[in-house]
């Protein structure tokens, strides 16, 4: 399953050397243009810098372990030259500064986004979001259809042409009505349709996609895949799901050489929208890494982009950059370390735990633990090239049973010294037993949580692992209780990103039924905005660069029209992010 994810990522964004040759050039001359006509005003600007104060508003540092509030903050060249009394930065910020008035709004350093998939934003742009509320408006077929209209008519797809969609959820559709073939059908006869399933994992074609990627009634389920049928038939009719998937995916059209210059440009938009000044992208392959660092050398990015090739990857990586490529930053742009994926998905039944899934396996599989994508032999060997090189690690883990091999493969890879400070990762770590936070603390690992699972999967992991497992969940409170600094993220585009839902969910734990799932777990709003500040930036080793609002950090901002801490807990969810701001520059406000 984890390789699969895997192979979809790349798929995703795979195109040709030579097309990316074509891509550089293209890039190069427009910003070299760019650059010619800006070049007398950046030398004006830096020629004498003009600071900006920020001031009567709710200022919240986020320095400490308590909220703190300042009555103002200087930025100047980019960084915070001031925290503090809003005289004092009158006089650090000197004569002809800007003042910008924050009238009783809130003002965060940028929030940092510990996991998720930046190279699957890329595409999210040309297709139509469908979705369930409250990521989308799809909540049936017919909304699911018109998301897929809308964006026919907004990219004016002409007949015959592919449209996709992408976050179609058949958990939570409406009397178990789900989409088919011969609802595509009727809606679009003339064009091949494709919505991807929110797992990433599959999609449902109609049958003019079907003949377009060789899907027929002949076509057999290989191991490990899903084909749907129609009932009575042999007819492919609903999900194609897994390595039945993977022919279609690897035959997606890739994108134009301009298509691909504004897709970078939307996907961090995307990102800016939600207050997002660091992306991460999770799980990289070479042509990914490509793709971004020529996008940094031509200045089109605007957030900083943290890259973790796979491990598949890791000799290509080192081959072609060297190891002292990781750990810093070119035009907004770092390699971050390398990672490593364990079990797949607790949702789909394929992540690994150490007790059977009450529901069986995927396939029907009696006393099912789930898999691991290697052995614990390859893991071992793979972490120890890891630590060997210097590198930090990140590993994709859900179930209990992953998480053990994760640990295994730490004390094995760490040279007679596990508990050196490498910031060794566990994505996920939803399934995380107590006694494995304990091995966290002893080995400085850290665990990267996924709250919003309490409300957007919380009904299937009870039916798969019951209440009380369940109710456990990226066990935020527990992990902070001992010591660690967890942080929260939302492996978009699994679901959207939205860090003032991440900061809900890890607050109320409410699921999609109203019901509070694991109550002893919820933490409060500063603790939940340490895990998309303070703590991310630790993630990162950046804790000297980002995170915080201190004298010398970057002015990575967002301001929000609420404060967080002030309001009532159920209403953070519907706080707005008013403008994002990267090193002194707004590059997102709300209109």
């Amino acid at each position: 399953m984890a390789i699969f994810v895997s192979i979809l990522y790349l798929t995703l964004t795979r195109i040709s050397i030579k097309k990316l040759l074509s891509i550089v050039f293209i890039a190069f001359l427009v910003f070299a243009c760019k650059d010619s006509e800006s070049s007398k005003a950046v030398t004006e600007n830096n020629s004498k810098s003009v600071s900006t104060v920020y001031y009567n508003g709710d200022i919240i540092t986020m320095s400490g372990e308590t909220a703190e509030y300042v009555q103002a903050l200087v930025v100047t060249d980019g960084k915070i030259s001031f925290v503090g009394n809003s005289d004092e930065a009158m006089k650090i910020a000197g004569s002809g500064h800007i003042m910008i008035d924050l009238k009783g709004k809130t003002l965060l350093p940028g929030f940092i986004d510990p996991h998720s998939h930046f190279i699957n934003a890329l595409s999210m742009s040309n297709q139509a979001n469908c979705s369930p509320s409250p990521a989308g408006n799809a909540n049936d077929v017919a909304g699911i259809v018109e998301a897929l209209k809308n964006i026919q008519t907004e990219k004016s797809i002409p007949e015959g042409e592919l449209i996709m969609g992408y976050g179609y959820d058949d958990t939570v559709m409406p009397e178990g009505k789900l989409l088919n073939r011969d609802d595509l059908d009727a809606a679009f006869p003339n064009n091949p349709v494709l919505v991807m399933h929110v797992s990433l994992h599959g999609a449902v074609i109609n049958s003019k996609a079907m003949e377009k990627f060789g899907v027929s009634d002949k076509t057999e389920t290989p191991p490990g895949g899903i084909i749907v049928r129609k009932p009575g038939t042999n007819e492919p009719y609903g999900l194609i799901m897994e390595t039945a998937f993977l022919p279609i995916f690897e035959r997606l059209p890739q994108p134009s050489e301009a298509e691909l210059a504004q897709q970078i440009k939307d996907g961090q938009m995307i990102y800016a929208e939600a207050g997002v000044t660091t992306a991460q992208e999770g799980l990289s392959h070479v042509s990914d890494v490509i793709i971004l660092k020529k996008a940094a050398e031509n200045n089109a990015l605007f957030i900083d982009v943290v890259s973790y090739p796979f491990i598949t990857e890791l000799d290509s990586v080192i081959s072609t950059y060297g190891v002292e490529a990781f750990g810093n930053y070119n035009n907004k742009f770092k390699l971050g370390g390398i990672k490593i994926t364990i079990d797949g998905s607790p949702q789909g039944r394929t992540a690994l735990f150490t007790t059977p899934y009450l529901t069986g396996g995927p396939s029907g599989e009696t006393d099912w633990l789930g898999e691991s994508t290697f052995s614990q032999d390859e893991v071992n060997i793979m972490l120890k090239k890891v630590y060997d090189n210097g590198l930090q690690s990140t590993f994709h883990a859900n179930g209990d049973g992953a998480i053990d091999m994760c640990i295994k493969a730490h004390e094995f890879a760490s040279n007679g010294n596990p508990t050196k400070e490498r910031r060794t990762t566990i994505i996920h770590s939803q399934f995380v037993r107590a006694d494995q936070l304990d091995k966290y603390v002893e080995y400085k690992m850290i665990p990267s949580l996924y709250t919003e699972h309490t409300f957007f999967f919380a009904d299937a992991h009870i039916k798969n692992r019951g209440l009380e497992q369940a109710s456990f969940i990226s066990p935020m409170k527990t992990a902070i209780s001992k010591g660690l600094k967890p942080t929260n993220h939302t492996d978009f585009n699994v679901v959207p990103i939205n860090q003032l839902f991440v900061i809900w969910s890890a607050v109320n734990r409410v699921s999609r039924n109203g019901e509070v799932i694991g109550a002893d777990e919820r933490i409060s709003p500063f603790q939940a905005l340490q895990a998309i500040t303070s703590n991310a930036a630790y993630q990162y080793f950046e804790e000297d660069r980002k995170g915080m609002l201190k004298t010398g950090l970057l002015a990575d901002l967002v301001i929000l029209d609420k404060n967080p801490l002030k309001i009532s807990p159920m209403e953070i969810k519907d706080i707005s992010v008013i403008e994002t701001i990267k090193e002194g520059t707004t590059i997102y406000k709300k209109e």
